[in-house]
């Protein structure tokens, strides 16, 4: 039976793959360490305490019906204290969208910017932007980042690519690498959109920044910087993406929010009245509230935060030590989010039964049956599937688990020849 172009073109998602093959071996009874999701053990990670009895009560009360498709304004109102207090930002409670999680928002940033067959650039790897370039049509301009920048682009590598580009997407700190933009970086990449746009007639579309930072939060020692804190000029080309998700261990709570110019967040607005992509009038409700004690947001944080940088360290010093042990391993320092960045160099080894990884995707699911550790490959975020780059993500596990499963890597990769 057919359906449309669009959906027949549709590529599955590897980390669902990979995600189902550790499911399956689990129901077996298999041990996993689940590296793969960039999701939280809500048992290890609970939200915050009076964010549940906040959500609870509403329930209690029957705030059940239909939240303002914009979000609640007592919510809008405490996001925008909140990022003039955290980033000393200036956005109004009607420059901010509320949505389910920020998946809304970035199909929304996408749709009421991009039209058939405009250019959109954004950095491989990255998080799902090349799903949504699909699906508005748009022309897709991939530039390839290097280790040595932390995986993240410079503006050198974006300045050829910028001709007739209307959306450049970023994440900062960046799903999968977990690595974050320095001050410089960040200012050369606005300078050079301020150029390109100062060059652009009135008939033109502009070249708008998505910025993505659902993790910042989450930084570890290096501080987060965003385009307007560093020119406000940005502020008519830049739309930000952030909410509860990852800062509040909050995944499943579904509480996004993005701000930017009123001329893209009102059409942003328009279009998701047809999509019903509203985070739910309870959690809205609570999380308004939750916000009201600011000390409290930010111990929970901080401890939060302080956990998943022990347990990232945990793992990168574990692959530090294989790689002093002469194994062909390599990871670059976490500075935020909840993914260490590994590299695994067997691809093109020869395993113990004879067959040869040919590629990345061989060696995550050599590594699950064989190891019982399950990554992410860089494939799955846009690269090659010849790349030797890992995303891991320590949301699921704890520190011990994490001790655990090293040696049995140890001894996965030794037996590779």
């Amino acid at each position: 039976m057919k359906v449309s172009k669009l959906a027949a073109n549709l590529i599955g998602s590897e980390i669902v793959k990979i995600g189902n093959e550790v499911n399956d071996l689990k129901a077996k009874g298999a041990e996993i360490a689940n590296l793969t999701i960039g999701d939280l053990n809500s048992n290890l990670y609970p939200i915050p305490a009076e964010l549940k009895e906040e959500i609870q009560k509403a329930y209690q009360n029957n705030l059940t019906n239909y939240p303002p498709a914009n979000g609640l304004l007592s919510l809008r109102n405490e996001v925008s204290k909140d990022l003039k207090t955290r980033w000393n930002l200036d956005y109004s409670a009607n420059d901010i969208l509320i949505t389910a999680g920020s998946r809304p928002l970035i199909y929304a940033v996408y749709k009421v910017i991009v039209d058939e067959g405009d250019k959109v650039i954004y950095p491989t790897p990255s998080w799902n932007n090349n799903h949504y370039a699909y699906l508005t049509s748009a022309d897709a301009v991939e530039v390839k980042t290097t280790p040595e920048n932390n995986f993240l682009p410079t503006a050198d590598d974006l300045r050829p690519h910028l001709s007739g580009v209307v959306l450049l997407a970023l994440c900062s700190p960046l799903n999968p690498t977990g690595t974050m933009f320095t001050e410089a970086q960040l200012r050369e990449i606005c300078e050079m959109i301020l150029e390109e746009n100062s060059k652009r007639g009135t008939d033109e579309k502009p070249l708008y920044l998505m910025y993505d930072q659902i993790y910042s939060n989450l930084t570890f020692g290096a501080k987060h910087v965003d385009p307007v804190s560093l020119f406000p000029e940005m502020r008519e080309f830049t739309i930000y993406i952030e909410g509860i998700s990852k800062c509040l261990a909050a995944t499943g709570v579904r509480v996004g929010w993005g701000f930017g110019p009123s001329n893209v967040i009102d059409k942003m607005k328009a279009l998701l009245t047809h999509v019903g992509a509203w985070a739910p009038k309870p959690e809205q409700e609570a999380t308004a509230k939750y916000f009201q004690n600011a000390d409290n947001v930010n111990s929970f944080i901080n401890d939060f935060k302080g956990k998943l940088e022990a347990s990232l360290k945990v793992l990168h010093n574990g692959i530090q030590d294989l790689k002093a042990k002469g194994l062909a391993v390599e990871s670059i320092e976490p500075m935020g989010a909840l993914y260490l960045t590994i590299k695994l160099d067997y691809i093109g080894k020869t395993k113990p039964d004879g067959t040869i990884i040919e590629n990345s995707s061989d060696l995550v699911f050599y590594l699950i049956n064989e190891a019982g550790v399950a990554l992410v490959p860089f494939s799955a975020f846009g690269e090659a599937k010849s790349e030797p780059w890992f995303r891991a993500s320590v949301g699921g596990l704890d520190i011990t688990e994490i001790e655990v499963m090293m040696p049995k890597l140890e001894n996965a990769l030794n037996n590779l020849k």
